[in-house]
């Protein structure tokens, strides 16, 4: 599929089937996530991959957001690991070179025909304890995965979209 018809038609799905994601396809969307762009390649996200019914229901005692996906992408990084700004202080890159590595693994799992949905709506630090991550590793995002189910559509908000006057700034 083409890039901008892939970006256009990818929507967050919020119901999914009970079809598990196949390791080859799982391991693609990994893959693509591992080659994303990160600051000075200091590659500091990590991605916790969940799929056992007893760390997905634990998941869920924390999060209503996870709507049946098989699998849960949390990824994370380390604040001893990302790069650091020396031109201004509190400046780092460590949410933004996580953001992108689970960007490239959305697009990917939906040019494999699977669903995703990005969710930043969980308790974090609750997150880490589930997941025993050490202090220096922070969450960013979870990114449901799956199948989605037959009768799932984008929600009416999809299309609606700011004009690129309203967004782009030309100087």
């Amino acid at each position: 599929m083409a890039f901008a018809d892939l970006a256009r038609e990818r929507f967050s799905v919020r119901k999914y089937s009970e079809r598990p994601v196949e390791r080859g396809k799982l391991d693609q969307v990994l893959e693509a996530a591992r080659v994303a762009p990160t600051a000075k390649n200091l590659q500091p996200w990590r991605v916790h991959v969940l799929r056992g019914a007893d760390v997905l229901e634990r998941y869920d005692e924390l999060t209503p957001m996870r709507y049946g996906a098989p699998t849960v992408l949390v990824f994370t990084y380390d604040v001893a690991q990302d790069w650091k700004n020396p031109l201004e202080e509190g400046v780092h890159s460590g949410e933004q070179d996580a953001s992108i590595a689970a960007t490239y693994a959305m697009l990917q799992a939906t040019d494999l025909g699977l669903a995703t949905l990005w969710c930043n709506y969980l308790p974090n630090a609750c997150v880490a304890e589930l997941l025993g991550l050490p202090a220096s590793e922070r969450v960013v995002l979870a990114l449901d995965l799956g199948y989605a189910a037959p009768e799932v559509h984008p929600s009416h908000l999809h299309a609606q979209r700011k004009s690129l006057g309203d967004l782009a700034d030309f100087r």
